[in-house]
């Protein structure tokens, strides 16, 4: 494929550098369903880190399995540079996936992970990624991340794997992201780490993109998200979301909060809308929809890991919420 040159003409703003040695490689290998913005979000800081010091810093490179267009989430195509191949000695290689991940990772994927491991490159998962990493071996031991949508299928997958809140996470030669704009921030370390502060700075206000530390969390507090900063409302979520499979009841989260059953039910009431019950509800069908969506496990297995009785009692919930029941609503992806 013929690609303009890594380094662009900008407008006004450049930065000098003084730096001779070679560019840094990144190959980004495309899995089926992968998402756009996540790919673009960490090639987007290499480009513009070129095109402010007028120099190629970075290099990168477009691979699919077998060479062919990908189709992303989004139903857009992109034509990769190459197939799988190995990696040069210090280039970088992520994977890039998004929607379905446990169904778009190959074995031919699988072995490429493993012997580029094993020859000591630098690897990482961007998006939905660590799966791949993850059924290679590759994560073991480590700190990583994924999309928070996506951590509780993960869990149900690999329970000896426990994914990172945070928006990155750099482990050795392992580094993972949770997709969307946390890729510009994954890329913003590395810039920062191998040119120094400066240069990340300005990269990070071409992109008009406010930088989070890696320890930042990938979702927002939940006292922003239900607009309240009360700790027993915030204490009843958070105690809910720990116990999905076998479901607190009423006087359960009283008796930890300490707080009377009225003085509950008028919190849930104010600031959600609904009883505590019903949040609770559909905390579990939102979590059995994931575990449809992004696992293989049964619906017998997803019924018991979201605490129904049995899966009538599930398909009847999961039905009243998205108009379709488990199995409908898995034959209708497949």
């Amino acid at each position: 494929m013929t690609r303009e040159p890594f380094v662009q003409k900008g407008a006004s703003a450049t930065l000098s550098l003084a730096y001779d040695g070679p560019p840094q490689d990144f190959r980004f290998l495309l899995l089926p369903k992968a998402t756009m913005l996540a790919v673009a979000a960490a090639i987007e800081p290499l480009r513009i880190a070129n095109q402010l010091t007028k120099q190629t810093l970075y290099t990168w490179h477009m691979m699919t399995e077998d060479g062919t267009p990908v189709t992303c989430s989004n139903g857009l195509r992109i034509t990769p540079d190459q197939a799988l191949a190995p990696l040069p000695q210090d280039a970088f290689g992520f994977v890039c996936a998004g929607v379905e991940p446990e169904k778009t990772c190959s074995p031919a994927v699988l072995a490429w992970l493993r012997r580029e491991h094993r020859h000591g490159r630098s690897l990482g998962g961007i998006c939905t990624g660590a799966f791949a990493l993850a059924r290679a071996g590759l994560l073991d031991g480590r700190r990583f991340t994924l999309h928070w949508e996506n951590q509780p299928g993960f869990v149900e997958a690999f329970p000896a794997l426990t994914p990172s809140a945070n928006i990155y996470e750099v482990d050795g030669r392992i580094t993972t992201c949770g997709g969307g704009n946390t890729a510009i921030d994954m890329m913003l370390a590395l810039i920062e780490k191998q040119h120094g502060p400066n240069l990340a700075i300005m990269v990070a206000d071409m992109c008009i993109h406010m930088r989070s530390g890696g320890k930042s969390p990938q979702r927002s507090a939940h006292s922003v998200a239900i607009g309240s900063r009360n700790k027993s409302l915030l204490k009843a979520i958070e105690l809910m979301e720990s116990e999905l499979e076998d479901p607190f009841t009423n006087d359960d989260l009283c008796s930890r909060l300490n707080i009377s059953r009225r003085q509950l039910e008028r919190l849930f009431k104010r600031y959600l809308g609904q009883g505590p019950m019903a949040f609770y509800m559909d905390l579990r069908i939102s979590r059995a929809f994931i575990y449809l969506n992004e696992t293989n496990m049964t619906v017998a297995e997803i019924a018991a890991a979201t605490g129904f009785a049995n899966t009538s009692h599930l398909s009847r919930q999961f039905k009243a919420r998205y108009g379709t029941s488990p199995h409908s609503f898995r034959r209708a992806w497949s």
